[in-house]
């Protein structure tokens, strides 16, 4: 309705898909963004004076983090090791991240082109503790956008 305030979005967790090759769940993502590169130059403005004039450069996608619990399923660890045998350009897929509310339901998404993992970090070993063990994935890529 037109003029009616919603509410903000509250996510429960994140999953990716990578075309049913790469799946996860996930209770962190960060770096959902994109910025540009300001490029400054001098221009003459009223009565000769000098302005500093500042336009849009460059655009840059931020890579994604996303963050888990460690699990028994392999796929991101299967994924980045073709990065690591040199297998980037089969290792580039298309893909989304979805939040979800607490009762799972979709509620918004990015979606991805040509990503890949550029860094894949398991769980710190300290078994003094009693806390989950955490592995971190970023995803590089080349766009991405909002799709809902």
């Amino acid at each position: 309705m037109a003029g009616q305030e919603k509410d903000p979005l509250v996510s429960a967790f994140f999953t990716i898909d990578f075309g049913g090759r790469v799946a996860g769940a996930f209770r962190e993502c960060t770096g959902l963004g994109s910025e540009n590169e300001v490029v400054e130059y001098k221009a003459s403005g009223d009565k000769g004076k000098f302005v500093m004039k500042k336009i849009p450069g460059r655009m840059k996608w931020n890579n994604i983090t996303l963050k888990r619990g460690i699990t028994a399923n392999m796929d991101m660890w299967k994924w980045r090791q073709k990065v690591e045998e040199g297998k980037v350009a089969e290792a580039r897929l298309n893909g989304s991240v979805v939040m979800h509310d607490q009762d799972g339901t979709a509620i918004a998404r990015w979606n991805f082109i040509n990503a890949w993992p550029s860094k894949l970090t398991g769980p710190a070993a300290n078994a003094t503790n009693n806390e989950v063990g955490i592995e971190e994935l970023e995803i590089t890529h080349e766009k991405y956008e909002r799709a809902e």
